[in-house]
């Protein structure tokens, strides 16, 4: 045994070592966020990350260890770099709370910064509040969802995106954001890779952060009308890469992809065995052809959606997923775990919801974004106009632009927009939000060129 015990002790000195190391690290990756953030660099570097791995992958070689498990350990230290860098990452979110705040001291504030249609949800969710009462949906229930709104839920979706599923292919849950955040943790081990197309939603990247994948970003241009090149997706593909995740419409560009890019990006999904993450949750607001990827039958494809947007439900928080039984069970461990159930009131309300029309929300919000496009064109930002969704993502063409001070210093003047660095290194990006009435908005986009005036 006195052997055993000194090879304990020799790995014990080495763990411990490793510690030491990774303090050192991370000290040194706080002190070079500060000089990003002074020079308004962004965060995640993939040149620089992929100039650290095949390093890494060359020494493994060299000295005879797993390249999967260096590569893993070295996704882990790079997480925690981002993690020590992004302390002070400011997004839509945090400046709508700003402007919460504000509100609350009795300033006045235009929200263009969030995707919260101002428009009501449809009258039979407030006809079903009133009834839910002695319908008796009050109780406990399935992690995965009541089974009659699962039922109504597939039977919706197969028409809607002409597709055919049942009920084991949905899980309700509260908002697309918990099934998103449920598929990644529980389909993905610490370690492994995502490819998230930017720009893009935060969240994808802070969920996946937070279940200790590492993301892999491919930077779109709006030079390039925000289209991703397949051959960027393929590059960055190895073994630990799992996942993909795709949102079109796209939030926050508006972009839809061509037909035949999507089905070339689904095939190399399935070429490689990756999971198809799929945000359509703006697929409601479309002004081109769009496409689902339910439509291609993968079943390593996880499909979210929600009423947030749809029916402008965004305070009931309730979306779904659709995939295939095996994942719906893997996701409902979890959301079992953590929620029990989503409340079976807003399951009921929800379930009604599907009977309304919801095409004029779509229309009202079309025409507003049209409004916006116009207004932006007069006032010079260089745009691409979108597809859908309910956004133009700007940028603003004037030499040490950044997006962060200017959503904050025009906080102060009433007006209230997204900084373009919550979705990726897009310091000189703004976006705009088409969810207030016209008359809001042209007051808005006064406030925004007013603004800009006065800082030329």
């Amino acid at each position: 045994m006195s052997g055993i015990e000194d090879l304990r002790n020799k790995m014990d000195e080495v763990t411990l070592d490793m510690i030491q190391l990774l303090k050192k690290r991370t000290q040194i990756a706080s002190e070079i966020g500060k000089i990003k953030k002074n020079t308004g660099k962004g965060i995640t570097d993939e040149s620089r990350e992929n100039n650290l791995r095949e390093k890494v992958i060359s020494l493994s070689k060299e000295i005879k260890i797993d390249e999967a498990i260096s590569t893993k350990f070295l996704n882990f230290l790079l997480n925690e770099s981002i993690k020590v860098q992004s302390t002070d990452k400011q997004t839509h979110l945090s400046i709508f709370l700003k402007a919460k705040s504000l509100e609350m001291q009795g300033k006045s504030i235009i929200h263009m910064e969030v995707g919260e249609p101002d428009f009501q949800p449809p009258d039979i969710v407030k006809k079903s509040l009133e009834e839910v009462f002695d319908k008796g949906f009050l109780k406990y229930g399935q992690a995965k969802g009541m089974p009659i709104f699962r039922e109504a839920l597939a039977k919706y979706v197969s028409k809607r995106f002409n597709t055919k599923v049942t009920q084991n292919n949905i899980i309700v849950s509260p908002g697309a954001r918990f099934s998103i955040f449920s598929a990644i943790s529980t389909l993905l081990n610490p370690g492994d890779e995502m490819i998230v197309i930017e720009p893009a939603w935060p969240a994808y990247k802070d969920c996946a952060l937070n279940s200790g994948i590492k993301v892999r970003t491919i930077n779109t241009t709006i030079e390039q009308k925000w289209e991703p090149s397949l051959e960027q997706i393929k590059n960055i593909i190895n073994s630990n890469t799992k996942m993909i995740v795709l949102n079109y419409p796209n939030n926050p560009t508006g972009k839809i992809l061509d037909d035949k890019l999507q089905d070339s990006i689904i095939q190399l999904a399935i070429d490689n065995d990756l999971y198809v993450l799929s945000d359509e949750i703006y697929s409601d607001y479309s002004k081109k052809k769009w496409k689902s990827v339910l439509s291609y039958n993968y079943e390593k494809s996880i499909v979210t959606q929600s009423f947030s947007k749809s029916h402008a439900m965004t305070g009931f928080r309730i979306g779904y997923g659709i995939t295939n039984s095996t994942i719906i069970e893997k996701m409902a461990k979890l959301e079992a775990l953590c929620l029990t159930n989503v409340s079976e009131p807003i399951q009921y309300v929800a379930m009604k919801a599907l009977e309304a029309d919801t095409s004029d929300n779509s229309n009202t919000v079309q025409n507003r974004l049209d409004m916006l496009s116009q207004k932006a064109t007069e006032m010079g930002l260089d745009f691409v106009i979108p597809d859908g969704a309910m956004y133009i993502f700007a940028r603003i063409n004037k030499e040490g632009f950044n997006g962060v001070q200017f959503a904050n210093s025009a906080l102060e003047k009433g007006l209230a927009v997204a900084p373009g660095e919550g979705f990726g290194d897009y310091k000189n990006f703004i976006r705009l939000s088409a969810c207030q009435n016209e008359e809001i908005l042209e007051e808005g986009m006064n406030i925004l060129s007013k603004i800009m005036s006065e800082e030329q």
